[in-house]
């Protein structure tokens, strides 16, 4: 009886902070919703087939720039285009941003102003404290990425006359859009767990995160580059690959959400063992 007490106060505990925190921040969530729906809906206001052929002689006319931001291919459907201008890079930065904000907030901050102490008092574990911080960060980026889905989906249902998207093929690309936003987050949430002080619990997750996103626009702008491929997880989202239901990149996929957990993982072991400024 004392054990289930224990069990369900400690459900409790991690509840209470669960919802703590998710009132603390959906302020920055809404903001970074409000920014996507801006894009998109630009985005999506911008298509029209008889202009394909205009703007790849416009990519043609600037390769290196289109390139850099991931939309070079050409735009034959609907979900072509969705893919080529969201998916390439801007459904990449902002999420990412928003990772690294949150892992700050949720973890940093604590740690950084010396207020742990309080929450560990409580009597709340690190493993807790961890686990719960880490519920709130996944559940952030799984309403960003379901949101981008409907949203863009009823959007473009609305606004695209005698067009339409293959709901199964742009489902897969938001698996993938989570994968990668997982793993990128688990970088920041690594970072947050290791560092005392906030220019490092940021400034490491946030820039291994723009390093990889700098490397993968290097990349694409010169076949002598390619090789740089190999240093970024990026290479491992594919959205064009994913739309058209290719095998590889749903392993990719794969590999980016167990690559996640295993950094999760770590970044919570870490956590419980290391000192803390208390």
């Amino acid at each position: 009886h004392d054990v289930e007490s224990r069990g369900l106060g400690d459900v409790y505990k991690r509840q209470t902070l669960y919802q703590k925190e998710l009132k603390s921040n959906y302020k920055i969530l809404l903001l970074f919703l409000v920014v996507i729906t801006m894009y998109s809906s630009i985005i999506i206001a911008m298509y029209d087939p008889d202009m394909n052929s205009s703007l790849e002689i416009l990519a043609k006319s600037m390769p290196q720039i289109f390139a850099a931001f991931g939309m070079m291919n050409i735009a034959t459907t609907l979900l072509d285009f969705i893919t080529n201008y969201l998916y390439g890079f801007i459904l990449i930065v902002f999420p990412f941003l928003l990772s690294v904000i949150l892992c700050y907030r949720l973890i940093g901050k604590y740690i950084d102003h010396g207020s742990m102490a309080y929450l560990l008092a409580t009597p709340l574990s690190r493993q807790q404290f961890m686990m719960t911080q880490l519920m709130v960060l996944l559940t952030a980026l799984v309403i960003v990425v379901i949101y981008a889905f409907v949203f863009i989906s009823i959007y473009a249902w609305l606004t695209v006359k005698d067009a339409s998207i293959d709901m199964i093929s742009f489902l897969s690309v938001n698996i993938g859009l989570l994968g990668i936003h997982c793993l990128l987050g688990s970088l920041c949430y690594l970072s947050c767990a290791l560092f005392n002080e906030a220019k490092l619990s940021i400034g490491f997750g946030a820039g291994l995160g723009i390093v990889f996103i700098l490397i993968q626009m290097l990349s694409d702008v010169s076949q002598q580059f390619e090789i740089l491929n190999y240093l970024t997880p990026l290479t491992l989202f594919d959205p064009q690959s994913l739309s058209s239901g290719e095998y590889q990149a749903f392993v990719y996929v794969f590999i980016l959400f167990v690559s996640a957990l295993l950094l999760f993982g770590i970044g919570q072991c870490l956590f419980k063992k290391r000192d803390l400024p208390l």
